[in-house]
């Protein structure tokens, strides 16, 4: 069950359900149906786990997504991947011709090797030091270029660099990738690659496979209780089961909602490996801010107060009743919390009433209730009326 107060964008979430008025008043709140006095019943007293929770809303996105370009300039000669297909950590996707680039590399490790034969034939010459820091220099300009050439014959492999599905592939055999001509003259050309039948870079598009995060925002004056950590309970569209998840980050600048309200960005990730979700599904969140474990609590309807203002139950014992003073706590919709006086598995009588309506003179529903039937907290034992309340489905 959900109990909205709309004034404050919160909810409490009760678990197990215990805000129905029992039996018959908790339909009649629903269906109102009845047309008859409800009958006094019995309550028995449990604890529960209640769960303020702030909404949230957004759409379900890949945990990681990669957009994969090739670092070096070249025609492609092979494509190993289709779109759909899953791949792995390091899996090769691609190739460009590597010809050029192996003999990049081949002429900067003689280069490098040429340049420790000049320090050891200046040692040996006895040489200034002037030169022998000049030949120093060089065998490190020499490692540096042979480091870059050995790198560039790499990339001419274009590799997964997370486990996933190839979700975009914009490569085929022939394409010509990079800024070829600025490349053989040693800097940009400046020139737009596409403008002489090549193509700019090409991609490939890898998403994590199983793994999701919902991207959503909240209300800005609800940011302030939110931190990365608290837990949340994800409704994807399409899915009927709850999805689980926790807040990862939270952020700092605010955004401008479609209805120009500001917001601010929250990501949320989804616990576990999931068959079922799919990437651009709408979804809503109920992130959990403040949890109560056992809570004791009764409906509304129970509590009743003596001449002296005090509260009161009438508890059912082996006999008849016993009035039973209490003490109160927060209202959770058309429950109330107490906090002492009762304790779990006291079983306490919900009085007779005739609900509104129905020729019986309204009596303690009406007065409670109002004539419209809706619930006016303030007017509960230790009720506090923050808005109008909304019980949703589920009841």
């Amino acid at each position: 069950m959900w109990i909205t107060w709309r004034g404050r964008r919160r909810t409490w979430l009760i678990v197990p359900v215990v805000l129905a008025l029992a039996a018959g008043g908790g339909t009649w709140l629903m269906t109102r149906e009845s047309s008859a006095a409800i009958e006094p019943t019995t309550y028995t007293v449990t604890a529960s786990t209640m769960k303020e929770t702030l909404a949230a809303s957004g759409t379900i996105e890949p945990l990681h997504s990669a957009d994969l370009d090739f670092a070096v300039s070249g025609t492609v000669t092979d494509v190993y991947v289709e779109e759909g297909d899953r791949v792995r950590r390091g899996q090769p996707l691609a190739q460009v011709d590597d010809d050029a680039l192996v003999a990049s590399r081949t002429a900067a490790a003689a280069s490098l090797a040429a340049a420790y034969s000049q320090l050891d034939d200046d040692e040996d010459a006895d040489a200034s030091d002037t030169q022998l820091a000049a030949d120093q220099a060089a065998i490190v300009a020499a490692r540096a270029t042979l480091t870059e050439a050995r790198q560039a014959v790499a990339d001419a492999t274009l590799r997964a660099t997370i486990p996933g599905t190839v979700v975009s592939l914009d490569l085929a055999v022939g394409d010509v990738v990079g800024d070829v001509v600025g490349d053989v003259l040693g800097g940009s050309s400046g020139a737009d690659p596409a403008a002489d039948g090549s193509t700019s870079t090409s991609a490939v598009v890898v998403v994590s496979t199983g793994r999701y995060v919902v991207d959503a925002t909240v209300a800005s004056s609800d940011v302030k209780q939110l931190k990365k950590g608290l837990q949340a309970e994800i409704s994807p569209t399409g899915v009927t089961e709850t999805v689980y998840g926790t807040v990862a980050s939270v952020g700092l600048v605010a955004e401008t909602s479609s209805s120009g309200a500001a917001v601010f960005p929250v990501t949320i990730e989804v616990t576990g490996t999931r068959a079922d979700l799919y990437a651009g599904t709408a979804a809503d969140a109920s992130i959990v801010v403040e949890q109560r474990a056992d809570v004791l609590t009764v409906p509304s309807r129970a509590l009743q107060t003596d001449e002296d203002g005090g509260t009161y139950v009438t508890k059912v014992g082996d006999g008849d009743g016993v009035k039973t003073p209490v003490e109160v706590g927060t209202a959770y919709g058309v429950s109330t919390e107490i906090t002492s006086g009762l304790e779990e598995g006291d079983v306490v009588e919900l009085p007779a009433f005739t609900p509104s309506g129905t020729g019986g003179g309204g009596g303690w529903f009406e007065e409670r209730f109002g004539e419209d039937g809706m619930p006016d907290i303030s007017q509960l034992p230790g009720g506090q009326q923050q808005g109008p309340i909304v019980i949703g489905p589920g009841q």
